[in-house]
């Protein structure tokens, strides 16, 4: 069965908000220093490329905070997107492009030639170094110059081991508080789309493209070549062609990385 006209985005995109602040409590925090970098780079009405949009979250805040602004939405996850669209259904300042983005021709999809920004979080982990290397890479070649992109994402400063480890353990304590009081994680998440009729074939073409989140992680997870240090996102997007950049938030889990082209 296919979405209707009667389908509760707003509950879906409330629901994801609070899965995944079940991982990240700080993540509305991190959107505002991201949205805060946009403005001051790219001024109130900017045009803006929401890499990997998931849902929609960040479009979602940055249009509330400047409603000027233009989102251009990428992913190829055909659940988030169902619910995206959704939720942006009949806002003109949105459009929609299903791409990979390890797909070197993805960039041909965009409706702009270039943008004042672009902004991601919490997805280009999935990435292994090189795809990563390559995608900084074609994203400096997206924004105008003086743009600003910005990652919000999985990374550590790893000079400070005992601190990292002392402020993982507290927030792994309080996840298992919360999950006590029924909090849902990821393949919780993911079971509840499925059971939605406005959603389950959606979540079938996800599943089958890129992997069922209801099942355990394969045992060669742990050991993939994802880079987790916030130093090496700052040397590379310097490496392919942006011109600063700089750690400008983070907390125990997560930091957010800002680069000038």
């Amino acid at each position: 069965m296919t979405a209707t006209a009667t389908t509760d985005w707003q509950r879906w995109q409330t629901s994801w908000d609070r899965q995944q602040e079940w991982y990240m409590p700080d993540r509305e925090e991190r959107f505002r220093v991201m949205l805060d970098t946009v403005e001051a780079v790219a001024g109130p009405t900017p045009r803006v490329l929401d890499l990997a949009c998931g849902t929609g979250s960040i479009s979602d805040r940055l249009l509330r905070r400047l409603p000027g602004a233009d989102s251009t939405c990428v992913d190829i996850d055909p659940a988030l997107v169902t619910i995206a669209r959704g939720h942006f259904a009949d806002d003109d300042r949105v459009t929609f492009v299903e791409a990979d983005v390890t797909d070197p021709a993805w960039t041909e999809r965009l409706p702009h030639a270039s943008y004042d920004a672009v902004v991601t979080a919490t997805a280009l982990h999935w990435l292994d170094t090189e795809p990563l290397r390559s995608l900084y890479g074609g994203l400096a070649g997206l924004l105008r110059e003086g743009g600003v992109f910005l990652n919000a994402d999985h990374m550590h400063d790893g000079s400070a081991p005992r601190i990292n480890a002392a402020l993982q353990a507290l927030l792994t304590r309080r996840k298992e508080e919360q999950r006590q009081r029924g909090a849902l994680d990821w393949a919780d998440w993911w079971h509840a789309v499925a059971r939605d009729p406005s959603l389950a074939d959606a979540a079938a073409r996800r599943f089958a493209l890129l992997g069922d989140p209801r099942q355990p992680p394969a045992p060669d997870a742990a050991r993939r070549d994802r880079p987790v240090l916030t130093r090496w996102h700052i040397e590379t997007l310097l490496e392919q062609g942006f011109t600063e950049a700089r750690q400008v938030w983070c907390s125990a889990s997560d930091a957010l990385v800002a680069a000038l082209r």
